[in-house]
């Protein structure tokens, strides 16, 4: 998929914004040291800070124990943006949090791609179970970048990412540029096995606000958060696999896989707090200008 002229001409050409256009554009010389750079200021220096405070774990084990004390730590104790999301968003404020996600959502899982070739036989298969199951398994009615974009239609929005991204806080653009670094650019596939086995994990739960959002406002497209909340216990194990065969086979670095697990768990969270506060910042402009005309 190219970018479109239309919505490069509208992009602001944030940090963020810049690293969308190059995960999404064939880069030359030039672009691609651009994007190096851009890179090594986020996401790589914050995960080089949080592998040198990682815990000294001493074994794989250790870290998968430490891993399920944090998930469920979160589960029982939801955000307040999570709260506003499941009992309060309005139609409106979840068109405008869904729209922010778009970035990710209509090319969900195209960013990991890049992990492939970068990993030995069993771990990669156990990436690929998941892929495929992101990809609807080959039935087009199933993948889930296609659930995402009914959703976009049933809320009246544009099925084009780049036409979202020119309007998309930097938090939420990080939070699908993050899996581009992870994948294809991070020094090992550590990283990458850290984040997306805490990833998996955690939307068993983190989905729950958006399912329970749609339910309450009659949002008939709910299926791409109800295809997750069934189908991620799946790929927790799976992911849980892939590490354990990374770490068989090649003896993981448990200060880079826990990088990954804390590197997407503050990503995922910046990017909910600034969606839905851009949702009701926008949700407060707009009840000015009616209350001022």
């Amino acid at each position: 998929m190219t970018l479109r002229r239309p919505a490069l001409r509208r992009l602001r050409a944030t940090p963020q914004q810049l690293l969308y256009h190059h995960n999404h554009t064939i880069p030359d010389l030039a672009a691609y040291a651009q994007l190096l750079a851009l890179e090594s200021r986020w996401p790589r220096a914050e995960a080089d800070a949080l592998e040198a405070e990682a815990p000294p774990f001493s074994d794989l084990r250790e870290l998968l124990a430490a891993l399920d004390d944090r998930l469920r730590a979160e589960e029982a104790a939801p955000s307040d943006s999570e709260r506003f999301i499941a009992e309060q968003a309005t139609r409106a404020q979840f068109a405008h949090i869904a729209g922010q996600f778009a970035v990710d959502g209509l090319v969900e899982s195209q960013s990991h791609l890049g992990i492939l070739p970068r990993l030995p036989r069993r771990a990669r298969m156990a990436v690929m179970r998941v892929l495929i199951d992101e990809f609807g398994c080959g039935n087009e009615a199933r993948e889930h970048a296609g659930l995402y974009a009914r959703l976009m239609v049933e809320l009246g929005l544009s099925t084009d990412p780049f036409e979202h991204a020119a309007h998309a806080c930097e938090e939420t653009l990080a939070y699908v540029n993050l899996f581009h670094w992870l994948a294809s650019r991070a020094p090992t596939p550590d990283y990458f096995l850290g984040a997306y086995a805490y990833f998996e994990s955690s939307v068993l739960y983190g989905f729950r606000c958006y399912a329970a959002a749609c339910e309450r406002l009659g949002i008939e497209a709910g299926q791409y958060y109800t295809e997750h909340l069934h189908i991620d216990s799946f790929h927790s194990r799976d992911m849980i696999a892939a590490l354990r065969a990374w770490d068989h086979e090649h003896g993981a670095d448990l200060a880079k896989v826990w990088a990954g697990v804390e590197l997407t768990r503050a990503t995922v969270a910046r990017a909910t707090e600034a969606a839905v506060l851009a949702a009701r910042t926008a949700s407060a402009e707009e009840a000015r200008t009616e209350a001022s005309t």
